[in-house]
């Protein structure tokens, strides 16, 4: 994309930006495990790239360090041939979104938006034309002369976005900005954000627990794991193919329960022990397991299949419906095994609660991961789920 001298000289540095690349970035605070750990990332120009995990896996305090809001520890950041780690963060040229909007309550909308191009000393016409077009962007020019308690959450989370877009950034560094809001709001600032994504070509860290928010806003999935990357791809690639559980639990296989396996076939299937019942499944993780290894077993609530009474198997797991939800075209549905397990499915069946179900789920729509599961590791907020 050609820029006019000009253009360059307002943008600094960010102008010639084509990848970012975070290699090898530790930060740890004090005495305490790191909190990021030896972390790669490349960031292109034009990606969109969602940092996901829960809380206290490492996502906020890399987009700190390549904000230069946290110094590193260890590693380097660069942006092409350049090393900024080194540099203040005013020097970097990102547009940071912060999640509590972070914005001043006495200045106007305006005078918000214009706040960075202040700081730089952006002469006051081209601060008013700058901040106009970042709230045109936003659609909220009629709303410029008000403070930002008489607007809307949505539409103070609009400012915070325009804000950082007036300074004209080649980066834009998001920190969970949509959990404040309600769930109406929360759709509705997605389609926002992905429209000014689009409609100015913008580079995007964003970082959220929410896996359907990441799902449906990044180009590109980055999953960490207790300060380090666990799986990194295009959505579809992160959503069909999680390579452990720890990654499925944030994928939507809400089912994730220990199990054994009773024998191995071809094409890496496995038939496992679960609740009483043999499941056939595909072994994801590991080079191989043996008869009795322990495994963990993940299925996605919508996967699990509902038999007939007059055809349930011996490979059907018995189970007590507990809680039915009615979601509008499909029931959730919370159902107990005899042994305490718990399982959760999504059915246009009828269901009602107190009814005993068998369900079984296709050998194609169950993974199996060698090794146990670490149940401390999946507090995983509601959200995600």
């Amino acid at each position: 994309m050609a820029i006019t001298a000009a253009e360059a000289d307002r943008r600094g540095s960010s102008a010639a930006f084509e990848r970012l690349s975070l290699r090898g970035v530790t930060r740890t605070y004090g005495r305490n495990p790191p909190a990021l750990r030896d972390f790669d990332l490349e960031l292109g120009r034009g990606d969109f790239v969602a940092l996901l995990g829960p809380s206290g896996c490492g996502k906020t305090t890399a987009l700190a360090c390549l904000a230069g809001l946290q110094p590193l520890t260890r590693g380097s950041i660069w942006r092409d041939g350049e090393r900024i780690d080194t540099q203040p963060a005013e020097k970097r040229g990102f547009g940071m979104v912060f999640q509590n909007y972070a914005l001043f309550p006495h200045l106007t909308v305006q005078k918000n938006v214009e706040f960075g191009l202040t700081m730089r000393r952006v002469p006051r016409r081209q601060r008013r034309e700058r901040a106009a077009a970042a709230l045109r962007t936003v659609r909220l020019e009629e709303h410029a002369g008000k403070l930002p308690s008489q607007l809307s959450g949505g539409q103070q989370q609009r400012v915070a976005i325009a804000r950082a877009l007036a300074i004209e950034p080649e980066v834009v560094l998001m920190d969970e900005p949509l959990s404040n809001l309600d769930a109406a709001l929360r759709v509705e600032m997605r389609t926002e954000i992905k429209r000014i994504y689009q409609e100015r070509g913008l580079t995007v860290l964003y970082v959220t627990h929410d896996q359907e928010e990441a799902l449906s806003l990044a180009t590109r999935l980055v999953v960490l794991r207790k300060g380090r990357l666990e799986q990194s791809g295009t959505p579809q690639e992160v959503y069909a193919n999680p390579v452990s559980a720890y990654v499925a639990g944030f994928m939507g296989y809400r089912n994730l329960f220990p199990a054994r396996v009773v024998a191995t076939g071809p094409d890496r299937q496995v038939a496992v022990a679960v609740f009483g019942r043999t499941l056939t499944g595909t072994l994801v993780s590991g080079s191989g397991v043996t008869a009795d290894a322990g495994v963990t077993v993940a299925i996605r609530p919508e996967d699990l299949i509902i038999r007939a009474e007059a055809d349930v198997s011996a490979d059907a797991i018995s189970a007590l419906a507990e809680v039915v939800e009615y979601h509008g075209r499909e029931l959730s549905v919370q159902a107990c095994t005899a042994d305490g397990g718990v399982l959760h499915l999504k059915t246009d069946q009828p269901v009602v609660a107190g009814s005993t179900l068998g369900l079984t789920a296709r050998s194609d729509r169950v993974l199996v991961y060698e090794g146990g599961l670490d149940r401390a590791e999946f507090a995983i907020e509601a959200d995600a789920q």
